[in-house]
């Protein structure tokens, strides 16, 4: 499902104004999606608040793409299994990798100062969610901008059944958290794995959430996947 050996070349995913991202390893399975993002000081969708680096994997020349973004402020690692190369890219650019204050497993494997975070962190609000007992992750919404980044809970097309552009993991279809999205409207979400959605991003986050649970049995056929991503994720 993911690939362990130092990335080759990268893709460019989510491009927008304010950011974009890349799969490190573009013919991965998992479709590990990193993200740079440019924040703001005073809350607007535009500022000097730097470019913060969400999730990220490294991969030749990113640095330079990321540069055209701006100067890199911070990275962001938003779940427990996400450290990837947040530590890498800390320490070249000088900066610290900050990390919610209950994700302690991630935070144990960053090779960087760490700098725990609560509330909120370059303009995103954040939300703690755990989907299952020994899985922990956080969402981020900035309202600014309408963007929303889910780490884990949702996933690209590759991960989703029916109509659904939007995934969601077989047995949280059970119970989806509907009040979890319920004060969001975002404009794009951008997603840890899988490319994200910037068209009628709110309808598509509706859709999935609404109809999770009549969903659940086309979703069972996705269940062996997301059983080997979960057992390579903790590897």
């Amino acid at each position: 499902m993911y690939e362990r050996e130092d990335a080759t070349e990268y893709a460019l995913i989510d491009r927008w104004d304010d950011g974009f991202g890349w799969f490190a390893h573009p013919e991965e399975g998992g479709q590990r999606a990193s993200h740079a993002v440019r924040a703001s000081d005073d809350g607007s969708t535009r500022g000097d608040g730097g470019v913060w680096l969400f999730d990220p994997i490294d991969a030749p020349g990113i640095d330079e793409r990321v540069h055209d973004l701006g100067e890199v402020a911070g990275v962001v690692v938003l779940s427990d299994y996400h450290a990837r190369d947040a530590g890498t890219f800390a320490r070249r650019h000088g900066v610290s990798v900050h990390v919610p204050d209950h994700l302690d497993r991630s935070a144990q494997r960053v090779d960087a100062p760490v700098e725990r975070v609560s509330g909120s962190v370059a303009g995103f609000e954040l939300t703690a969610i755990r989907p299952l007992r020994a899985w922990r992750e956080v969402l981020a919404y900035r309202e600014a901008d309408g963007t929303l980044y889910v780490p884990d809970f949702l996933a690209g097309e590759k991960f989703a059944v029916g109509s659904e552009r939007l995934g969601m993991p077989f047995l949280s279809r059970l119970s989806p958290p509907r009040r979890l999205f319920a004060d969001c409207d975002p404009d794009r979400i951008l997603l840890g794995h899988g490319e994200g959605v910037f068209d009628d991003a709110s309808a598509a986050l509706t859709d999935t959430v609404t109809n999770a649970r009549a969903r659940f049995p086309r979703a069972l056929v996705n269940a062996p996947t997301e059983i080997r991503a979960v057992l390579d994720a903790v590897r």
